[in-house]
């Protein structure tokens, strides 16, 4: 699926404070400062204090391990977390670490329950987006480092903050003793963010069976803090398909010096300006209307209007006028195509022969991405080009009213009783599509509160995570988790 101020973070931490004490006491000396309150009673056999160190000690190992695409190595990763579950007590015949391709391991781990549900799936990414200290950032990338109330680090947030969730929370239910009504499977994977190697798409490919689930949990949840205090937990149930088209003119080419009409560079862009100025149309999915319902409830005026009526399914042009204005609302409320990359010519003294346009479009879940092709290809208009897409699998849209949103909306009334709930589809990727496209209802959701320019720094430099937010997150996914499967 990326600034804040030192006056923000110190309000995040402070309005996050009496949540993290549902967790305990951080397990640093500098942590501990942020929550002062008692630990409530716990469920397991170990003090709550220990299983808070546990998640912190997983987390620092895995942030301060490199596994971005160049450099790193997620089966270093892997085999570290797989050290983890086998200290606290799972078999080795648990556990499995595949390796497709060097560097790239893949760990999966089958929490054996009753059967008497099909599988939950937990999947997470251990890879990172590639991060270097001279472009920018004010810490090691790869070292994880406390600073006013946030660890900062890459991976901080994506996807490691969530992996060291689930690995902890599982730990943690191993050691209560819990036995769960159906199999727990969880996913760690490789090359979700650069390479070719996607684990998760090989996973769903080659291991099916293992794979196999009712339905699952992943990233691409968006927990919103508003003026301190959590506001917005949004469980994303969609996101838009990927699709990639490479759009190539031809042209006879000949000496600069003798221009012809005949010139790819030319064609080409006059098709990508006529595709430029051609709007798909506006599109209301249920997800859709959800979120935008739940965003008018802290917006005011013609804003909080126009969102009503997107809710309501019935708004005007002129509202969707208003709010395609915005580029976030308006990828919300159609599918979208933009060129991204340019190519052409041979040589600076010769007409060019060949101009070539990589446009990469997000389509609609709801969209027919045959209907797409046939707009897209009208709105060049000009049948002499050569237009070759490529569409990663769509995923269609997760149910929204089954066990997963029921026990998200009761554990963060608990949890966090002055955030709403709402589904939502994501304009960005995830590997939920491939779990998607395999008949796998999969829900975004983390229950990390934090604010939206925090959440923007995720593949950018300074990437940070709220400490007390963490702690939260951590055990909002526990207890989901636990009560899924009991």
């Amino acid at each position: 699926m990326s600034e804040i101020s030192r006056r923000n973070s110190l309000i995040l931490v402070a309005a996050l404070g009496l949540i993290a004490a549902l967790t305990a006491t951080a397990c640093s000396s500098e942590a501990s400062k942020n929550d002062s309150s008692p630990p409530p009673p716990s469920s397991s056999s170990a003090p709550a204090q220990d299983n808070t160190k546990i998640f912190h000690d997983i987390y620092k190992q895995l942030v301060e391990t490199d596994t971005s695409h160049s450099t790193g190595s997620t089966t270093v990763a892997a085999n570290a977390v797989k050290q983890r579950l086998l200290d606290a007590g799972f078999a080795d015949s648990d556990i499995q670490i595949f390796e497709p391709v060097q560097r790239k391991g893949d760990l999966v781990l089958r929490f054996t329950g009753s059967g008497q549900r099909k599988p939950l799936l937990l999947l997470g990414h251990l890879d990172v987006v590639e991060a270097k200290r001279e472009d920018g950032w004010n810490t090691e990338p790869y070292k994880l480092t406390e600073t006013d109330g946030f660890y900062a680090a890459r991976g901080s947030i994506d996807d490691k903050a969530m992996v060291s969730a689930l690995v902890s929370g599982l730990i943690q239910l191993k050691r209560e003793g819990f036995k769960p009504n159906r199999d727990i499977v969880l996913a760690l994977t490789a090359d979700e963010e650069a390479g070719t190697d996607n684990g998760a798409k090989w996973l769903m490919a080659n291991k099916a069976d293992l794979m196999s689930a009712e339905y699952g949990l992943n990233e691409g949840g968006r927990a919103l803090l508003v003026d301190g205090k959590p506001s917005l937990q949004g469980v994303q149930v969609a996101e838009k398909t990927y699709a990639t088209y490479q759009v190539e003119a031809k042209a006879s080419g000949g000496h600069s010096s003798v221009p012809t009409p005949d010139n790819a560079i030319y064609t080409l862009t006059a098709a990508l300006n006529r595709l430029a100025a051609y709007r798909f149309p506006a599109s209301l999915s249920d997800p859709t209307r959800d979120n935008f319902g739940a965003l008018a409830a802290a917006r005011t005026g013609q804003e909080a209007d126009d969102m009503r009526a997107v809710a309501a399914g019935n708004p005007s042009p002129e509202a969707l006028e208003r709010l395609s204005a915005t580029p976030e609302y308006n990828a919300q409320l159609r599918t979208t195509c933009v060129t991204t990359m340019l190519k052409a010519g041979e040589a600076e003294n010769a007409l060019p022969q060949t101009a070539t346009a990589t446009i990469n479009c997000r389509i609609l879940p709801q969209d027919n991405p045959d209907d797409i092709d046939k707009q897209f290809k009208a709105a060049l208009a000009d049948s002499k080009l050569t237009v070759t897409p490529k569409l990663d699998p769509a995923g269609g849209i997760s149910p929204t009213n089954g066990d997963v949103m029921a026990a998200v909306t009761s554990l963060t009334k608990e949890l966090f009783p002055t955030a709403a709930v709402s589904s939502f589809m994501s304009t960005g990727a995830t590997d939920s599509k491939y779990a998607r496209s395999k008949g796998i209802p999969m829900y975004g959701v983390s229950g990390l509160f934090m604010v939206s320019a925090d959440a923007n720094r995720i593949h950018g430099v300074n990437e940070r995570a709220p400490i007390a937010g963490l702690d939260a997150s951590r055990e909002f996914l526990y207890r989901l988790i636990k009560q899924l499967s009991q």
